[in-house]
């Protein structure tokens, strides 16, 4: 309480230094005045109750928060509906101020409830951490520790894993002890992949009717055909059918010469 008491009184001491300035007094003497405010409506900014062109915002209406900016080397007081990102607002009877949000705080709703990290720490219930605990994984992108759906090790989201536990395998962001239909598993990658079944081209025109050299059957022989694998199964898909058929031919007769 009383280290919460100190925030809120250093802005305040700021600004009340600032409202001082030395003068001479009657036996030569340097004393401290305030400087002269002006009340609202006569060239202050919305939200100051009082304020003087060297300063700023003196003081704030109900409802504002008193915040210092700098300008130059120079501070000078302002009053905010809301206090700017790396500040939280706390309001007393006498002064409502900005405070600075902790050293690890990107932004944060109170003293200790960090709401955004800065980037290489990550959001867990309110704090900054460098690592997240067990179950949970570390995103980059939203800065915060995550929870992954069930047998993931990392994820982007709640519903969108990147890499599942070793026992299971991906698919479209989830994991799964064994693939749906029309998917099967690579162990390489530990994925569910789409099945790939054999696909053919269209059979050629039939060949060249050849008498076998061993044959006892007069002008008999055989012709072939074939087709070409398009694409070759995965290994749990459809085989590829035979590529190449034979059938018997009859050789047609050799023509004499007219030599002969």
């Amino acid at each position: 309480v009383n280290l919460r008491r100190r925030k809120m009184q250093i802005p305040a001491l700021i600004w009340m230094l600032q409202l001082l300035s030395a003068a001479r007094g009657p036996d030569g003497t340097s004393v401290l005045r305030f400087k002269r405010s002006d009340p609202a409506g006569s060239g202050c900014q919305v939200g100051c109750a009082t304020c003087s062109p060297l300063n700023g915002c003196l003081s704030c209406k109900p409802r504002f928060f008193f915040h210092l900016e700098l300008d130059g080397i120079q501070q000078r007081g302002t009053c905010m509906s809301s206090c700017p990102r790396g500040h939280y607002g706390m309001r007393s009877p006498h002064i409502s101020t900005c405070i600075k949000c902790k050293v690890d705080c990107a932004s944060c709703f109170s003293e200790n409830f960090c709401t955004r990290c800065h980037p290489g720490h990550f959001l867990y219930r309110g704090k900054c951490e460098s690592s997240c605990p067990n179950g949970l994984t570390a995103n980059a992108a939203l800065r915060e520790c995550t929870e992954c759906p069930e047998g993931c090790e990392l994820c982007v989201g709640r519903n969108n894993c990147t890499r599942c536990r070793a026992d299971m395998y991906l698919l479209h962001g989830q994991c799964n002890h064994t693939c749906p239909k029309g998917f099967e598993p690579d162990v390489q990658l530990m994925q569910c992949m789409p099945q790939v079944h054999c696909e053919v081209g269209e059979w050629t025109s039939w060949g060249q009717c050849v008498r076998k050299q061993n044959t006892t059957v007069h002008r008999r022989g055989e012709e072939t055909r074939t087709r070409q694998i398009l694409h070759f199964p995965s290994a749990s898909g459809d085989p590829c059918p035979h590529v190449s058929e034979i059938r018997k031919c009859a050789t047609k007769k050799k023509q004499k010469s007219r030599s002969e």
